[in-house]
This record gives C-alpha cells, sequence and structure tokens, in this order.
C-alpha cells in the first residue's frame, strides 16, 4: 500500500502533480479536510481494496493550523504501520505566482476582504510550513512547465519503488539563480570553460565536441572524483535515515556546457548502483550567454 500526500502553494502545480498520478491510475482526491485524513485512510488505504493501493491526497491551507500542524504525525504513525507514505510539497517564488494569477485572473482561495493577492501567498506559505518541513520531496516549479512537473512527477515519484531512493542530478546557471528544492550545491564555475572556445560556443554540455574538451582537462575530472567521492558517502547515510529522495545540484554562469557535462556523466556513474537516477537541465533553455 502506498500514499502520496500532495500540497503546496496555490497555482504552483498541485493540481497538475495530481492530475498526473490519476492518469497513472492512482486512486486521487482533492482538498480533503485535513482533520479527516486519518478517517479516510482507514475507510481505504486500510482496508487493502486494490482500488486503493496507490492513493494520492491533495491538501490544501484551506484548513485549520493545528490539523495541518498534525500532518507529520500522522504520516509518522502510517509509516510505523507499513503503509509507505511520501509527502511532496510544491512551491514557486512569489512573482511568478503572481503572474500566474494575473494570467489566468483565478481567484487565490485565501485572498478575500483586506487581504490582496501578495498577502494570501504570504499567509498560505506560512500556514503550510508544517507541511513543506515534513516533504520528502520539495519541487520548485519557478522555472518548470506543466510538461515538465508531469514528467518529475512520473519519473521521481510514481516509478519509485518502496526502500528505493530518487536520486537526480540537475544542471542551473548561476545566472539564472539557484534552484529552490535542492539538498546539495556544487559550484563548476572555476573550471575551464567551453564558452570561451569560438568552435565550442554553439554546443552544449550534452554534444560531443563540449564532451570531448572537458574530458581532457585534468581539473574538470579532479572535481568529478571529487564530487563522486563525497556523494558515495553520503547517500548512504540518507538511505540510512529512511530518505526517499536527493537532488544535487550543478552550477555554471549559464548552466549550458559545465553544469551540464557534470550532471550527466553524475548521472550516468551512480545509475549503474541505483536504478533511480535522472539528469535535469534546468537552465539549457535560457542559456544564451556565458556559460
Amino acid at each position: 500500500m502506498r500514499v502520496i500526500i500532495v500540497s503546496g502553494l496555490s497555482g504552483s502545480g498541485k493540481s497538475v502533480a495530481l492530475r498526473m498520478l490519476e492518469d497513472l491510475g492512482w486512486y486521487c482526491i482533492d482538498n480533503i479536510p485535513a482533520g479527516l485524513l486519518n478517517d479516510f485512510i482507514s475507510h481505504t488505504v486500510r482496508t487493502s481494496q486494490e482500488t486503493y493501493s496507490k492513493t494520492a491526497i491533495g491538501l490544501d491551507a484551506r484548513n485549520r493550523p493545528a490539523e495541518l500542524a498534525a500532518i507529520p504525525g500522522i504520516v509518522r504513525d502510517l509509516r510505523k504501520s507499513g503503509i509507505s507514505c511520501d509527502v511532496i510539497y510544491i512551491h514557486a517564488d512569489e512573482y511568478v505566482l503572481l503572474r500566474r494569477y494575473g494570467e489566468t485572473r483565478r481567484r487565490h482561495p485565501l485572498t478575500r476582504d483586506g487581504v490582496d493577492l501578495r498577502e494570501a501567498i504570504a499567509e498560505e506559505r506560512h500556514l503550510l510550513e508544517p507541511l513543506s518541513y515534513a516533504a520528502d520531496l520539495n519541487l520548485d516549479t519557478s522555472r518548470t512547465s506543466v510538461h515538465e512537473l508531469r514528467e518529475l512527477i512520473r519519473s521521481r515519484v510514481e516509478q519509485r519503488d518502496d526502500g528505493e531512493i530518487s536520486i537526480m542530478f540537475e544542471s542551473f546557471g548561476f545566472k539564472h539563480g539557484i534552484p529552490g528544492d535542492v539538498d546539495f550545491v556544487f559550484d563548476a564555475r572555476t573550471l575551464p570553460n567551453p564558452y570561451w572556445e569560438p568552435d565550442l560556443q554553439p554546443f552544449s554540455g550534452l554534444d560531443e565536441p563540449v564532451i570531448r574538451y572537458l574530458d581532457a582537462q585534468a581539473n574538470v575530472q579532479s572535481y568529478l572524483a571529487d564530487i563522486i567521492s563525497f556523494m558515495e558517502k553520503r547517500i548512504p547515510e540518507y538511505q540510512r535515515n529512511n530518505r526517499s529522495y536527493l537532488t544535487v545540484a550543478l552550477g555554471c554562469t549559464g548552466g549550458r556546457h559545465r553544469s551540464v557535462y557534470l550532471a550527466e556523466k553524475l548521472s550516468a556513474h551512480f545509475r549503474a548502483h541505483h536504478p533511480r537516477v535522472i539528469s535535469r537541465h534546468t537552465s539549457l533553455a535560457e542559456s544564451k550567454g556565458l556559460a
């Protein structure tokens, strides 16, 4: 039996995640009152009926604070009883949420007389802090498309078996900002930059000319070996602490060459030892300047 609790800020993609799980065959219910969570699970998941063997539950801020604060304890009790339970928290930067609401003209669930959109977002973020802190996986969708979010839910959440750790190596560009949902960040900006090689500028870290160039750089290979050594010690620690997700970010200036190369090399190395390893390149499409 497996339960996923999906929560997060309105406008960040919670409904998209739930619809994706539903498309993948999960029994999904959204906006359940948090105070009824235990009763709902008793009448569905704990009955051992096949219909509820994979159940996803959406929770939002329209609950009493005390009921939201009780969710981490309920999750611990579920796990102690033998039910696998993941908490997925989806969020985005304030300016992104303001833009999305401006484009859709939807009403934020916490807006009311005397409370504008910006204040409602801040209030919602505060109310959902217990779920954010308890989350097994935080997903920052500030620069994530609907398609990308659906793929992340499929590859990282739905396909992960109980007891497995899902590892993602994510490249990014510092000029676009550090991702807000990572466990470790490594800075590759001191490594040789293919951008300054005129023949390599049009390519990315996914292309063979850049790969050959970075393969030949001794300090790049030393840096890569250092990260591998570090992560080979950390991953077992995460597993011993029953952590289900690990996200490692590799950054260079623009997120086009060095960080992409490192993310792919690390993914290939660790995929040989762990079944759920993916790479993601958050800034690749945005990178038009220094890489």
